[in-house]
């Protein structure tokens, strides 16, 4: 039988756990102040994908052809694939890393680092653009 005492430890015990699990999520999660700016613009184009970075990068701009089989891996030195992936030094560069790849219709992208967003899924209309940033998609004037 529960009695009062019982179930005040047991009260306890568990806030208890419930305060340690919600301090190591919060530990390993990157707080949005800790993040790097760093814009891209995405165009389709009839060949592909060009990528026009405006701040945050090594690179100026980025063009590529879809594989259906390997997703791209974007950072802030350029393109590669995930078989590929290098190991980079702390730099002035935005310190991210997301995947590229296109499903049927639409573009979708997945944060592996530096980024608040886990993933990003958008269409284009012919010929369409997209900016994306740190945070997630922004308008494009």
């Amino acid at each position: 039988m529960l009695t009062r005492s019982n179930f005040g430890k047991l009260l306890t015990a568990s806030m208890v756990v419930v305060l340690v699990f919600i301090s190591a999520l919060v530990s390993f999660a990157q707080a949005p102040s800790d993040l790097k700016e760093f814009k891209i613009l995405i165009e389709e184009t009839d060949n592909g994908i060009k990528m026009i970075s405006e701040e945050g990068t090594a690179w100026k701009e980025l063009s590529f052809k879809f594989d259906k089989k390997k997703p791209h891996l974007i950072d802030a030195y350029g393109v590669t694939t995930l078989d590929e992936m290098p190991v980079r030094e702390a730099s002035v560069y935005a310190d991210f890393q997301f995947t590229i790849v296109k499903e049927k219709d639409r573009i979708v992208l997945k944060s592996n680092e530096g980024t608040a967003w886990k993933e990003l899924s958008f269409s284009f209309a012919k010929n369409g653009r997209q900016r994306i940033n740190q945070f997630g998609t922004a308008s494009v004037k």
